[in-house]
């Protein structure tokens, strides 16, 4: 029996396809014109064929959305349409990361029924980057954190490999483009949306710092933890050579973690682990020579954890030999070695530290992409300077309920703290002389944090007498305003004033950087979960106020984990409190295994987890040809 009937644009005859066994499994097939080019499939894991510049169009015997390919002579008109025919709402899903993934796995299988769903993404799996740092050193393989975004959406939708580089908010159409690689030519093409999920991620943020693009190992994707594992190799490599001076053999040997977030802390962690286990046993007469170094411009590590998680971490690296330079900031990154400015109360010392590799795990930006969609809002509805604002419901703010966001790219609106500023400052002003004090600013700060939580941070900051956390964002405020920043605010010094107008430019700059929530894979699940609840138990249409029975999306945080080194680890549970140590590690293996997305996965790291332990890490490497962008 055909599969399918394949339409020719051109002469409008009919030709029946009979498939194969993979367009059978597939319930669908991607077959070229007869008349033009013979039949082909496109079979998964196969190498792509070239699109070809004929008109075809493929009419599905099974329930999926009709696709329409027409093109021109020229190479550089192409596109892809989607037929309007359809009554139902067509959700475009952007990205295969946390939020997407957490949408696609929880909507019912049913959910063609009601939508059409399109996926667009470059990267065709989905990454379970929690367990990356595992990658890095060898713990685990990079196809065991890893699955198949085919997979995950099985019939509920139909998935195209490509980056979206333009989205037209007034046409509510996509321009994406399939990504140049594997010897094949770009291929742009668009697609119309009713409803859009967008969930692109974020970008590393490098904070303008020299050298720091050019020389440093970023950690977000699977080809980054594959580059860094490389690195290391060679490193050791490189070292045991006989000709290598003792200064050339630290300098390569020296291996320097930026950030002391959770990145930061388990990339450095497993650095040491893999130094200290399978590098001491390979290289013994050089391993004496190799250093760990985490740096954090803050006081102290996992500053977003409890105190006492923090102290247990830094005393644990301080014994293991891990160097921690807190309170320190990258100045710059040069081929070979940073410059480090370790900021004290009284005065500056600056450093420069020779590194084999150096890991950039702190900061992350607004994807570019994310920046196009806020400028196409309506005034006045986007001015967050991390992401894209959503209202409750995730609705971006100023979309006519056409675009719904989540994970890193958005951040729920709060209220702003710049909406009572004359009145906090009257309350501050105890004296009423038009100007706050060091002191009354800091009280302000701490009453105000009881009905803005952001402001918490910042209250704690002026209290403990370290201000630099103020620096950038007074010279943001100031820059271009009424008031002179030689006037005395620039450095927030305890002898330094501050009026009302002061005031409210650094409430504003505040309130830009408010995120409700953090970026992490645990809120973007939520978020996801929620969404994939919503499309399913109500018909969400663009341009419609939402039902009236529709709930608000309300975060529910589950904890915080991290792996420290020494298979020990630290656990901050909600109902259980503080848990660290070796019962921490086995209790944050189980979990990181378990929350896998398929039984396979779970399977691959489990056995890559035994494996290790018994044989040891792999320290062999290999090219890899997974593409490196997660958006």
């Amino acid at each position: 029996m055909p599969v399918c009937k394949l339409v020719c644009v051109k002469s409008r005859s009919k030709v029946d396809c009979y498939g194969s066994s993979f367009a059978a499994q597939q319930q669908r097939c991607a077959l070229f014109c007869r008349s033009h080019y013979g039949v082909k499939t496109l079979r998964q894991g196969h190498k792509r064929s070239n699109f070809g510049r004929q008109s075809l169009q493929l009419l599905s015997a099974v329930a999926a959305p009709v696709i329409e390919v027409s093109g021109t002579q020229s190479n550089d008109s192409r596109t892809l349409k989607l037929n309007k025919g359809s009554q139902k709402p067509r959700v475009v899903i952007l990205g295969s990361g946390w939020g997407a993934v957490s949408f696609i796995r929880d909507l019912p299988k049913n959910i063609g029924d009601k939508y059409d769903i399109v996926l667009l993404s470059p990267r065709n799996y989905f990454l379970f980057t929690a367990l990356l740092p595992q990658v890095a050193t060898g713990n685990l393989e990079e196809h065991s954190i890893i699955e198949s975004i085919r997979k995950i959406l099985g019939k509920k939708g139909t998935y195209f490999e490509a980056a979206v580089t333009n989205i037209n908010v007034s046409e509510r159409a996509l321009t994406a483009r399939f990504p140049c690689h594997a010897g094949l030519e770009e291929f742009e093409f668009t697609v119309p949306y009713d409803i859009l999920i967008y969930s692109v991620g974020s970008k590393v943020n490098t904070f303008g710092i020299k050298g720091v693009q050019q020389y440093a190992f970023f950690f977000k994707s699977i080809a980054d933890a594959h580059n860094l594992r490389q690195r290391v190799c060679e490193c050791f490599e490189r070292a045991a050579l006989p000709t290598i001076t003792d200064q050339e053999r630290k300098r390569l040997l020296s291996f320097v973690v930026v950030g002391g977030g959770p990145t930061g802390v388990e990339v450095a962690a497993e650095l040491y682990d893999l130094v200290r286990e399978e590098m001491g046993q390979y290289y013994p007469h050089i391993c004496k020579d190799a250093k760990v170094r985490l740096v954090e411009l803050q006081d102290h590590v996992l500053s977003t954890y409890d105190r006492k998680i923090s102290e247990y971490t830094s005393k644990l690296f301080s014994r293991n030999g891990v160097e921690v330079l807190i309170n320190t900031k990258v100045e710059s990154i040069d081929a070979d070695a940073l410059t480090l400015v370790s900021q004290g109360k009284e005065e500056k010392h600056s450093q420069t530290v020779a590194y084999g590799a150096c890991v950039w795990a702190t900061g992350v930006a607004m994807h570019p992409l994310t920046q196009h969609l806020q400028q196409a809002m309506p005034p006045g509805t986007q001015s967050h300077s991390r992401s894209i604002v959503t209202d409750e419901y995730l609705c971006v703010k100023g979309s006519d309920g056409t675009i719904f966001a989540l994970g890193d790219a958005a951040t729920v609106e709060q209220a702003k703290a710049l909406s009572r500023a004359k009145e906090m400052f009257a309350e501050a002003d105890k004296d009423g002389d038009g100007m706050l004090s060091y002191a009354e600013l800091t009280a302000a700060m701490r009453q105000a944090s009881k009905e803005y939580s952001h402001l918490e941070e910042y209250a704690r900051y002026l209290e403990r007498g370290d201000s630099r956390r103020f620096g950038p964002l007074v010279q943001r405020a100031l820059v271009g305003g009424p008031i002179k920043s030689s006037e005395g605010l620039q450095c927030l010094e305890p002898s330094c004033q501050v009026n009302l107008s002061h005031f409210e430019d650094l409430l504003q700059e505040i309130d830009n950087t408010l995120r409700s929530l953090p970026a992490t894979g645990q809120v973007a699940g939520q978020e996801g979960s929620y969404l994939a609840k919503l499309f399913s138990k109500h018909t969400i249409r663009p341009g419609q106020p939402m039902p009236a029975k529709a709930p608000l999306f309300k975060y529910t945080h589950k904890g915080d984990l991290a792996y420290v080194g020494s298979d020990k680890a630290v656990m901050q549970l909600p109902r259980f409190g503080l848990i660290q140590g070796s019962g921490a590690f086995f209790l944050w293996r189980g979990y990181e295994t378990f929350r896998q997305t398929s039984f396979r996965n779970k399977c691959l790291v489990a056995f890559d987890t035994l494996r290790s332990k018994i044989f040891g890490r792999d320290i062999e490497f290999g090219e890899t040809d997974m593409p490196g962008d997660a958006s």
